[in-house]
């Protein structure tokens, strides 16, 4: 094998090799770091607070609150979880250098989950809306809120793995 007109032996090039797939793991790992704590507790009460806050919106009468109150909140909460998904990713790729990625996520858990949080969050509140029962925005929300904090941990265990 010859590098930039040097030849290498058979050793150095899979050597060389072995470095290129060390850096490879490493960029993986280092993209599939958790999010900081403070993020994460940010995004598990997003979640936990979406289902309720969506049941108020799509209540066919004023649950608790107004309509127009609960449109408001939905708005606020959602500005809120967007701004500080821009400083948490921002800060991310300053720290590590790369961005968070959802390509190195087993797609066995990631593609479930994003498909089925949104049915979970949303559902619930049409489930509210046919029922009038909360108790279809509690459970979405509590389960919801699992689902973040199994979701988190699943990804420092693949970190671990990785690193």
């Amino acid at each position: 094998m010859e590098t930039n007109g040097v030849r290498l032996t058979p050793e150095q090039a899979r050597s060389a090799l072995a470095d290129t797939e060390h850096v490879r793991a490493s960029a993986a790992a280092l993209s599939a770091t958790p999010w900081p704590n403070w993020f994460f507790v940010t995004l598990t009460l997003y979640v936990a607070a979406l289902p309720i806050v969506y049941g108020g919106v799509l209540a066919d009468r004023d649950w608790l609150l107004p309509g127009p109150a609960w449109a408001g909140i939905m708005l606020a909460i959602t500005a809120v979880y967007g701004a500080l998904f821009t400083v948490a990713a921002r800060k991310w790729r300053d720290r590590t250098g790369v961005a968070l990625r959802w390509d190195v996520l087993p797609k066995r858990a990631s593609v479930p989950l994003a498909v089925g949080l949104p049915v979970l969050l949303v559902g619930a509140g049409f489930g509210f809306r046919a029922t009038g029962r909360p108790v279809w925005l509690i459970a979405a929300s509590v389960i919801g809120a699992a689902v973040s904090v199994g979701f988190h941990l699943a990804f420092v265990r693949l970190h671990r793995k990785t690193a």
